[in-house]
């Protein structure tokens, strides 16, 4: 049965993948860089990115706006995540598809599960946004894992990874909203 992930093993994480993207390099601060739009479903991990100093927290009003963003700071050398609902994810499939599929540039999306029921698997959701995420990411042939609880986490560093090797999108689903 998934469970809510704490929002403080999510930040631990990303700040793991940051330092290693950081070895060796002059500038540290910031660590790095989380690209968001308001998402409700991961919101504990947004409010408490606010409170944290070593990440930069960009929200963006859409999710197009989100992928440019992360591309640009990439280019950079910045490392960087988007967080975003799975809506974003239908809204932006073009941007994805342009800038960071056939662009070639690695952008990994932690992508919320809103609505998703805990007792049924997305597959056999009611709400086609959830039934449907999966499949749309198969279809553009996305690598991707649902994180369904704090044993998980580990996902994030893996497909953060695979997006960097690819040179393309990964994602992370977050099964249920982050506690």
């Amino acid at each position: 049965m998934p469970e809510s992930v704490p929002s403080s093993l999510i930040i631990d994480a990303f700040k793991e993948i940051f330092q290693a993207e950081r070895r060796g390099a002059k500038r540290q601060d910031p660590l790095g860089w989380i690209i968001s739009v308001p998402d409700t479903h991961q919101k504990s991990v947004l409010a408490a990115l606010d409170k944290e100093r070593s990440l930069r927290v960009l929200t963006c009003s859409t999710e197009d706006d989100a992928n440019a963003v992360a591309a640009g700071l990439y280019m950079t050398g910045e490392p960087v995540i988007v967080m975003i609902q799975h809506a974003g994810l239908y809204a932006s499939v073009n941007t994805i598809r342009g800038i960071s599929m056939d662009g070639k540039v690695p952008i990994f999306h932690m992508i919320g599960l809103l609505s998703r029921e805990k007792d049924k698997d997305p597959k056999d959701s009611r709400h086609s946004m959830v039934r449907f995420a999966e499949p749309l990411l198969d279809v553009f042939s996305i690598p991707h894992a649902r994180m369904e609880g704090p044993d998980d986490v580990k996902l994030i560093a893996e497909y953060y990874r695979k997006s960097r090797e690819r040179k393309g999108p990964a994602a992370v689903l977050v099964g249920l909203e982050t506690a």
